[in-house]
């Protein structure tokens, strides 16, 4: 049995690392945080997750200013394990607790190219779970496996595992979606089916935390696979060395959403640097979902008639498999002719405008 437990979800301010002392500098203030919010945190219930959002360690410099993505390879990108988890790793020693975070990381197997990727890292100090992002917004210079599916698939088959890994540990299993994973059911519901009871998405911009889309995907994503999520969002960022003030880009509203929606902690602030902290309860969602005769959907799943849906391809594969992910211009050209696809196939009907040419 798993006892109760708190889970802190923290929400730091960002400096965009322009070099890679910035990750030392982002990582020695979300140290600071977490000592603070575990020192308040521990008087409840042992802290035993900490989850720190995407962006935290490196910002989002090259997507700002659009890098080219080999230079962000060899300057920027991390590796996992690394220095950088090397560092957080004393953090979850020293607090006897698991940590989950983010950053543009290495492959080993895909020289030249960095992926966005979710990783774990448990009591111990040691990372025990990667998960790399599959879907990316516009702007976002990360490759994903669908860039690379011939190579990726060789590699790791085409099972759950390869796209929605989960890890099973003492707290619960735990599975990661990432800023725009989540506005995909499809993401969480990968992970649920590999068995996931904690499902970590960070981060989302403004506005769309303000517009409460950030909300609604996160409590809709715990509802529909009856697990928590849990789900920091970062506070002001300085997206130069130089920046004199911080800009609140990311809207805070840092939340913990339990198995059927409702929140276990929303920290409704943006602007500075806090934390969100609620209690987990697995033994509780295990005999929900064991006893409920409802709210727990995935039994109640047909799946052979939902396989039609995603019979028809859509976005073009293998895109990036001999050439680096596309800077601005180019990348915004190819959602554009995903657009004119759902046109062209009538899944969408063409707006007055468009029909008028």
């Amino acid at each position: 049995m798993i006892e109760q437990y708190m889970a802190l979800a923290i929400q730091p301010v960002m400096r965009g690392a322009h070099k890679r002392a910035d990750i030392a500098r982002n990582i020695e203030h979300i140290s600071e945080l977490c000592y603070a919010a575990i020192w308040l945190s521990n008087i409840d219930l042992p802290v035993r997750l900490i989850a720190i959002p995407e962006g935290a360690l490196q910002g989002f410099t090259d997507e700002i200013f659009d890098w080219d993505h080999e230079y962000y390879v060899d300057h920027m990108a991390i590796d996992i394990p690394g220095e950088e988890t090397q560092a957080l790793g004393k953090l979850a020693k020293e607090f006897k607790t698991y940590i989950i975070a983010q950053a543009k990381a290495r492959h080993p197997e895909f020289p030249k190219r960095f992926f966005n990727t979710a990783f774990v890292i448990d009591p111990e100090g040691e990372v025990i779970h990667t998960h790399y992002k599959v879907q990316v917004f516009a702007r976002e210079h990360s490759t994903v496996p669908h860039d690379v599916w011939d190579k990726w698939t060789e590699l790791y088959g085409t099972g759950l595992d390869a796209f929605y890994p989960v890890v099973d540990t003492d707290i619960g299993r735990i599975g990661c979606v990432i800023c725009m994973e989540g506005s995909y059911p499809e993401t969480a519901r990968g992970l649920a089916m590999n068995g996931a009871e904690i499902i970590y998405r960070p981060s989302y911009p403004e506005p769309y935390v303000a517009n409460e889309m950030w909300e609604i995907q996160n409590r809709a994503r715990a509802l529909d696979n009856t697990a928590y999520v849990i789900a920091p969002n970062p506070a002001a960022y300085l997206p130069m060395e130089d920046s004199k003030f911080p800009i609140d880009t990311f809207g805070g509203n840092t939340m913990i959403v339990d198995y059927q929606g409702r929140f276990v902690s929303n920290h409704e602030s943006g602007g500075t640097a806090s934390y969100a902290g609620g209690i987990i309860d697995i033994e509780a969602l295990r005999q929900y979902r064991a006893r409920s005769l409802w709210g727990n959907w995935l039994k109640d799943l047909r799946t052979e008639q939902f396989r039609v849906i995603y019979e028809q391809v859509l976005y073009e594969q293998n895109r990036c498999l001999n050439r680096m992910p596309l800077k601005h211009a180019e990348n915004d050209e190819v959602v554009r002719a995903a657009i004119r696809r759902m046109h062209d196939l009538d899944i969408w009907v063409k707006p007055a405008y468009m029909r008028e040419e």
